[in-house]
This record gives C-alpha cells, sequence and structure tokens, in this order.
C-alpha cells in the first residue's frame, strides 16, 4: 500500500528533489513545495498548505541556508529556520502527525576535537547555527512526534554546493586555495533522502513510538576536510577527463568570510544507527556516484 502523501518543503532545494526522485521507487507519494505556495515569510501559506489535504508526514528541508549572508539578515534566517520550522512542528503535533526536520552541524563550535553526540551542549558560532539551534528548540517544543536530522556538507549533482562549485572554478583555474583545516563529513542528498525514507519505512511498520522522538545526526560515513573533498572531487573527476588543478591547502584565517565555520564539526551517527537501523554510505563511495551523475554519459 503506497504511503503519503508527504509534504516535503524546500521546493527546489538538494534534499528535497532527492527525495521527489526516490520516494515513487519506495512507494511513497511525496509532494514537494516551495515558494511562493509555501513561503516561511508568509506564515499564512504554512496554515493553508497544511489545511489542503490530510498529510501522511511532514518533511522540512527548507531552510536559510547562506552562512555568510545570515550575518547581515538574522531575522530573515530567523523566520525561515526558528518560526516557520516552530509553527510547522506545531501544526504537526495538532494534526498528530510526525514531523522530520533537517538541521545541521553548525550548531557546534567545532571544539570538541571528536565527533559530536546529540547530548554534547551546543553553541553555534555564527546567525546561521544560531537560528538553526533555535528552531530545533521550537520543534522539540511543540511537544509533537518530532525527528530531528543534523546533516553536514550537503552536495547532489542539482542545485549549488560544493562540489559543483569545485568543478566549475577547476574548469577555469589551473590553481584553486581551498581551507584545509575544518573537519566534517560529506553528505549525498541522496543519501540524506534515503535516510528519511527509511526513517518513515520503519515509522510505518512498528508505528509511532515514543523512543523514536528527538534529535539524531545523519551524515555520511567517513570525514575529511574541504581540501580533502576538492582533491577527491578532481580524483573522480578524472574517470571522465574532467579538470584537474592543483588544489593548494589553506588555513582558515586566509580566508576570512563573515561568520566563522565550526573547525571541526564531525558528527556521531550511532544513534540513528541504533534506533532505525539506518547508516549512511561512505562520503567517497557517495561522491564517486554523484560525479557520475555530473560527468557520465547520463549528466
Amino acid at each position: 500500500m503506497a504511503i503519503g502523501p508527504i509534504l516535503v518543503t524546500g521546493g527546489s532545494g538538494q534534499v528535497a528533489q532527492a527525495l521527489k526522485v526516490l520516494a515513487p521507487g519506495r512507494d511513497m507519494e511525496v509532494q514537494v513545495l516551495g515558494r511562493p505556495e509555501f513561503d516561511f515569510d508568509q506564515p499564512e501559506t504554512l496554515r493553508a498548505v497544511f489545511a489542503s489535504q490530510p498529510w501522511a508526514y511532514v518533511v522540512n528541508a527548507a531552510a536559510y541556508t547562506a552562512v555568510d549572508a545570515a550575518e547581515a539578515d538574522e531575522a530573515g534566517a530567523e523566520r525561515a529556520n526558528r518560526d516557520g520550522p516552530g509553527l510547522l512542528a506545531e501544526l504537526s503535533a495538532l494534526a498528530d502527525i510526525p514531523f522530520i526536520h533537517i538541521s545541521t552541524d553548525y550548531v557546534f563550535d567545532g571544539s570538541k576535537g571528536a565527533p559530536y553526540l546529540e547530548t554534547d551542549p551546543t553553541n553555534p558560532t555564527g546567525a546561521y547555527g544560531r537560528t538553526k539551534r533555535d528552531g530545533e528548540e521550537r520543534v522539540l517544543a511543540s511537544g509533537g512526534k518530532s525527528i530531528i536530522l543534523r546533516t553536514a556538507w550537503v552536495y547532489a549533482a542539482t542545485g549549488k554546493n560544493f562540489v559543483k562549485t569545485m568543478l566549475a572554478a577547476g574548469a577555469k583555474l589551473p590553481k584553486l586555495r581551498v581551507v584545509g583545516d575544518q573537519k566534517g563529513s560529506p553528505t549525498a542528498a541522496a543519501d540524506l533522502a534515503t535516510a528519511i525514507l527509511d526513517i518513515i519505512a520503519v515509522i510505518e511498520t512498528r508505528g509511532w513510538e515514543p523512543a523514536f522522538g528527538g534529535i539524531y545526526h545523519a551524515t555520511g560515513s567517513g570525514e575529511t576536510t574541504w581540501h580533502g573533498l576538492a582533491v577527491a572531487t578532481f580524483a573522480e573527476a578524472q574517470r571522465y577527463h574532467g579538470p584537474s588543478p592543483e588544489v593548494e591547502p589553506i588555513a582558515t584565517a586566509d580566508w576570512p568570510t563573515p561568520a566563522r565555520r565550526p573547525a571541526d564539526s564531525r558528527l556521531d551517527n550511532t544513534k540513528l544507527a541504533q534506533t532505525f537501523g539506518v547508516s549512511l554510505p561512505q562520503w567517497r563511495d557517495s561522491l564517486a556516484r554523484t560525479i557520475d551523475q555530473l560527468l557520465g554519459p547520463q549528466g
């Protein structure tokens, strides 16, 4: 029996589009909505969409993700990352619908020196991280069937992301300078979308259990730096005679940005595996598949 309809916010975003592609193969019906019909800056649109039909699940993949721009527009980031998700979680709670919300590794300051657990204290270093942390708190305060997935370094063959930016820059320049002292775990949007569908499948099979609610970490397995991800991107691109610039590692201090990024935002994904039996693939394997999509015959 088909599962749905599942409301997916985020419009043309990477995760929303991945869910749109992958859900039909799982016999799940998703409706992906974005601006103008669904707009966190217009709360009445959320209520209208929610009232338009009886949703089975809600997945919030919409967010204000411009990390540096958020420093000058924290009010806008608050509406998209705190107020909107909070209202959506409240509407879901009133309707007794499971709500899955995507958050970020940027809720941490990166000073732990080891992968973060869900129970570690948050300490965001910028407006983006603050508003996402505040959004988590609003979602949990709704009292509904809420699941928060913190992820990181998301990329795909669609949308704007680091991998595509590197390929475009490498095609124009013989040498690139990329930050090499920030650690994290690249996450393919398709892998995160698959994890979300897997979680929904578990809930469908077992019914909602109180232990399901709360925060989980969901990133690609393994770790690297932005420099490491760039080098790996060009190594994979070589299979299709893609660009192969020299990639020089630089320090964060050598690439100043309005927002301060966490130096080590690796996340521990054990809880997700223990609760739902869900683990995301190794990031390097997923990167190879994404390069296949971008540069291969079907790209």
